[in-house]
């Protein structure tokens, strides 16, 4: 049997989530599943992507294993780690908020593929 955590993602963007997923055997994902493949397909759909049958089976897995892995943190004794909101010192820099005039709405609505009552007009993404 193929090795069912294989990404079908470039091993050079995933790589790290390949090697993690890798670890678990597929007996140890099977016999706690944590998301189903109903759920995959649906937020699939919400997503609106097209996936076939053997990648919501391969999703599954994988998405599963990474909860699994993501469980795992909270064994981890943490009572004496500072909260934060970023591991690195960050400060937001941001300029002065002065307020411009806009551009004018014909000028806008003249590169609108599509307009209605001075408006842009966008395809619905709500069902």
């Amino acid at each position: 049997m193929d090795n069912p955590y294989h990404s079908c993602f470039h091993e050079a963007n995933f790589g790290i989530i390949n090697s993690i997923v890798s670890v678990r055997t597929y007996t140890e994902v099977k016999k706690m599943s944590r998301i189903s493949e109903e759920q995959v397909k649906h937020v699939a759909h919400l997503a609106r992507l097209a996936i076939t049958e053997d990648e919501a089976k391969k999703f599954t897995t994988q998405l599963d294993a990474i909860i699994g892995f993501a469980e795992q943190l909270n064994e981890l004794d943490t009572s004496n780690v500072e909260a934060t909101s970023h591991v690195l010192d960050m400060k937001n820099v941001m300029r002065e908020d002065k307020p411009v005039k806009g551009l004018p709405r014909e000028e806008v609505l003249k590169n609108a593929p599509d307009k209605q009552d001075g408006q842009v007009r966008v395809p619905s993404i709500l069902d």
